[in-house]
């Protein structure tokens, strides 16, 4: 598995403070022991968000939001709870915008 830092993710991470950047790499390492050994890390609430887009906690604060393909692991962004909220809507619309969007069942015309 290959890691990588985007560089939103790396200036995010260089302003927290000391010892919250501490608990971000803690995090980081038990997600690879996690993902090496195959089952989930107690603590480290990994879920996921959207396709291919996860999370984990660092920390009481924060949570770490990254990208997964079958061989990287890209780590988009670091902030506390409601960071992370505001980053995922301006990501993707709201569910409720999508549908105000798209057509209402049948009104397509068949051809």
């Amino acid at each position: 598995m290959r890691y990588s830092r985007t560089s939103a993710f790396r200036r995010l991470f260089r302003k927290l403070p000391g010892a919250r950047q501490e608990a971000a790499e803690r995090a980081l390492l038990r997600l690879d022991e996690a993902l090496r050994l195959g089952r989930p890390a107690p603590g480290l609430g990994l879920k996921e968000l959207r396709h291919s887009l996860w999370e984990i906690r660092a920390g009481l604060l924060d949570r770490i939001v990254f990208f997964r393909s079958s061989d990287l692991i890209e780590f988009v962004v670091i902030g506390t709870h409601d960071e992370i909220k505001r980053f995922l809507r301006r990501l993707c619309p709201s569910e409720a915008l999508l549908q105000s969007l798209l057509p209402k069942p049948g009104t397509l015309p068949i051809r």
